[in-house]
């Protein structure tokens, strides 16, 4: 991107400014042509009236070397926001490269094979960036991170263990959500016009960037919960302490997203302050399992797990500002 800086004119009533000549020249304007202006709080953005922005496009030449690889490519294209990724091979593309692209497909929403052949094979983006929407993505991938936690919680007083093979599974759909959000807020990073249409100040993709990130961490330390659960027998007074602490998890998740979704600071705050009531509790209850000399490693790695997820959401809570007067 390419900085200019242009003075204001008064001509009559008006403020004028001028465009420069190689933007001009690129977009092949002429005197009279129209352009499509998009204001924003702080911003101006100007466009070629009618212009239609072409596709993103990138080519990843196959086989990729040794310190690369193919499915570490396109993902990475598709989170820098390429609309078309083609895998143009030298040779064939071997079958098992080939089911490693197809797979991927699957973990990456709105890419799909539009075409191939025995050297190529052509992927493309078939969604409309501007009707997604970051607080429709962040909500889901907060209610099935919500979904596993319950779960996982719940087999603590049930015993039923079997719901916890479903975790890994559960996670990759975060996994996909969190990947989609990505693409598309460091698709707003560059095209200011689509970062008006979904109404993101710079703050705001930041913001989400980072709760994102966080949800994704919860998920996969919900994952690692579980497997510690499999295969761990627990004393009933144990399990009842460890059981009504944590349940109380649940209140900072729900209070954290919708503090930040309807950057309500009251909500945030109340967050906040369920997360030191909450680490007050545990940190005492790992106080009274170091007494005990035959408390296991598993137990306390129990009790961490539960204090990573409670503090991921607790920091969601902080990305809420507070409102200056």
């Amino acid at each position: 991107m390419t900085k200019f800086i242009r003075r204001l004119q008064k001509i009559g009533s008006s403020i004028l400014v001028s465009l420069p000549k190689e933007w001009i020249d690129a977009n092949k304007l002429e005197k009279s042509d129209e352009v499509e202006i998009e204001t924003g709080s702080d911003s101006l953005s100007i466009t070629p009236s009618g212009d239609s922005k072409p596709p993103k496009e990138v080519t990843i030449s196959y086989p990729v070397s040794k310190e690369e690889n193919v499915i570490a490519d396109i993902t990475g294209a598709y989170l820098l926001g390429y609309d078309i990724i083609k895998i143009k091979g030298k040779s064939a593309i071997s079958i098992e490269d080939r089911e490693k692209i197809r797979t991927s497909m699957r973990r990456l929403v709105g890419m799909e094979i539009v075409d191939e052949d025995s050297t190529n094979v052509n992927v493309h983006f078939l969604l409309d960036a501007t009707t997604l929407s970051p607080e429709k993505i962040l909500k889901r991938m907060s209610s099935i991170a919500l979904g596993m936690f319950r779960d996982t919680l719940n087999t603590l007083t049930s015993g039923e263990k079997t719901v916890l093979q479903t975790m890994v599974n559960r996670d990759d759909e975060i996994d996909r959500q969190y990947f989609l959000l990505v693409r598309l807020i460091r698709s707003t990073m560059v095209d200011k016009k689509l970062a008006n249409a979904l109404n993101l100040e710079n703050i705001d993709i930041l913001d989400y960037r980072i709760a994102a990130n966080l949800l994704e961490a919860a998920g996969d330390t919900i994952v690692e919960l579980a497997n510690s659960l499999t295969g761990l027998s627990l004393m009933p007074a144990e399990i009842k302490k460890i059981y009504d602490v944590a349940k109380e998890i649940e209140k900072i998740h729900e209070k954290s997203i919708e503090a930040f979704i309807s950057h309500n600071r009251s909500l945030a705050i109340e967050a906040i302050t369920l997360h030191r009531t909450y680490h007050k509790k545990i940190s005492e209850i790992r106080s009274l399992l170091e007494t005990k000399k035959q408390t296991s490693i598993d137990m306390f790695d129990i009790v961490y797990s539960f204090d990573r997820i409670a503090r991921c959401w607790n920091d969601i809570a902080d990305l809420v500002k507070p409102v200056y007067i």
